[in-house]
């Protein structure tokens, strides 16, 4: 089935944010319930390997990893997103490897909270075994490049994310070309995620994620992050994984570790154009952003109201 544009251009006041049209707005996440119409989720990143794209390592050890996890909880985070093998290019891995890297802090994970937990993974038998630990959540950043991985998340009853990318896994696509980014990401995603239902995963099960910057240059990140109006208007609730990302590293001519600001400036601009999910590493400062930005949106009360609200004004401490 065909996706029209025209179907997916903004419709929304120009004065406020948009409000995409979901088929399923509320989401059943493991133990957890998330209101997609009033709410954004903050998903923390974990990866469990030794050449991580931000962190270098940092959580590599199973109780460094675990550790991290935990202290996400603790600034904020919904959602934490679990991954032993980057997406950028390079040697494959074992199943079993990979599997070795994640399985242990999902577990851990677990037993310990009851947050949202994904397993970063396109390997259909590492999903496998994440979700025997405690998954609820696939993330595949291959866009179903097996097919096989629609099957598990179908068969085990958890959501899959399905985001936008061109190479196959661990491989090297230069120079990618689109004749517009935004309408051929929401055809392909639009695609998968039908196929994903053919396979069997319920339409309330599936997430996507326009893939900020996999197989795409500086100027597609941000027309992807301008126009992100048009990917929510599939129906779907959006992921929006702009953490650190190079295209806010070459906008405003930063390395990783001066990018912060960047992020969170891309990150109210997904959530004003329709993102539910946003994917970050600094925690604390997202989840700031988001609940400050959920709280001007009219979807969350101030946690005080002291401000003039007496005969006498208190200096805030």
């Amino acid at each position: 089935m065909s996706l029209n544009s025209a179907a997916r251009q903004r419709i929304a006041s120009p004065y406020g944010p948009y409000q995409p049209p979901l088929m399923y707005p509320v989401h059943r996440i493991g133990t957890r319930s998330l209101d997609f119409r009033r709410e954004v989720a903050l998903m923390a990143i974990i990866n469990r390997t030794p050449d991580s794209f931000y962190d270098a390592g940092r959580t590599y050890g199973l109780e460094a990893a675990r550790d991290a996890a935990l202290r996400a909880v603790a600034d904020g985070a919904d959602w934490v997103d679990i991954g032993g093998v980057p997406f950028a290019p390079g040697p494959a891995l074992d199943a079993g490897e990979e599997a070795a890297r994640i399985v242990p802090v999902i577990r851990a994970v677990r037993e310990a909270s009851d947050v949202i937990i994904s397993a970063d993974t396109f390997l259909p038998a590492v999903a496998e075994k994440a979700i025997v630990a405690g998954a609820t959540v696939i993330n595949d950043t291959t866009g179903m490049h097996d097919p096989d991985m629609a099957r598990v998340a179908a068969d085990a009853g958890v959501h899959l994310v399905i985001t936008h990318s061109l190479a196959a896994p661990r491989t090297v696509y230069p120079r990618p070309q689109y004749g517009d980014v935004v309408d051929e990401v929401a055809e392909f995603l639009h695609s998968r995620a039908e196929y994903a239902r053919e396979l069997g995963v319920p339409p309330e099960k599936i997430i996507v994620d326009p893939g900020h910057d996999l197989n795409k240059n500086t100027l597609h990140s941000l027309e992807l992050t301008r126009r992100l109006a048009e990917i929510a208007a599939i129906g779907y609730p959006v992921l929006a994984a702009v953490s650190n990302k190079d295209f806010i590293g070459e906008t405003l001519d930063e390395p990783k570790s001066g990018r912060v600001e960047g992020s969170l400036a891309a990150a109210v601009a997904s959530i004003i154009n329709g993102g539910r999910i946003l994917r970050m590493h600094n925690v604390r400062a997202a989840s700031r952003a988001i609940r400050m930005t959920e709280a001007i949106l009219g979807w969350r009360e101030p946690a005080l109201l002291r401000h003039n609200m007496g005969e006498r004004n208190e200096p805030q401490a």
